[in-house]
């Protein structure tokens, strides 16, 4: 099964860096990053400001290593890591994220 994970990040710099990160290192087959404008409240303020959404396609079988790797190298103190099921995904994309995924020997 295909999965989704989406994390947000300050800048595009730090978005190509984790995005190539995770494309290097087999983790994902796609990262695609996308300018946001989000509202949140962080230590009983309202915030509001641009960050970049990172939408980043793997599999099941690399998403324990993808959060590792997130959870080291994100750049905020809490970082957004949410992970969602693609069950509805065409065969021929499935399968160039398998893959792109499979970590060479």
């Amino acid at each position: 099964m295909l999965k989704l994970v989406q994390t947000t990040v300050a800048d595009t710099q730090q978005a190509d860096r984790l995005a190539r990160m995770l494309v290097e290192q087999n983790l994902a087959a796609c990262v695609q990053a996308v300018p946001i404008a989000s509202t949140y409240r962080w230590q009983g303020e309202i915030e509001q400001g641009g960050e970049v959404l990172l939408l980043v396609k793997t599999t099941e079988a690399r998403v324990a290593a993808l959060h590792k790797l997130l959870d080291r190298e994100h750049p905020y103190e809490v970082p957004e890591i949410i992970t969602m099921n693609s069950d509805d995904v065409s065969g021929p994309y499935a399968a160039w994220v398998e893959a792109q995924t499979t970590p060479s020997e």
